[in-house]
């Protein structure tokens, strides 16, 4: 399911209730968004020549040294 914030136009303005709701929706999608531009920084992930599970596995892996990284 893909979850999306309100939109506003020129003549509809969001209530209180849907900026909430966009603010708490901001809220859990910064630390996924960041977490996805550190494993950018991380090259080997640009062409990765192996097979899907040594793949999510390697990936695993980085996750983890980027947040021992992160968490300093």
């Amino acid at each position: 399911m893909i979850v999306t914030g309100f939109s506003a136009s020129r003549t509809h303005k969001l209530t209180p209730d849907q900026k909430e709701a966009n603010r708490v929706l901001a809220v859990g999608r910064a630390p996924v968004e960041h977490g996805f531009a550190h494993l950018k920084n991380w090259r080997i992930l640009t062409k990765p020549r192996t097979a899907a599970a040594d793949a999510t596995q390697l990936l695993r892996a980085l996750l983890v040294l980027t947040n021992l990284e992160v968490s300093r």
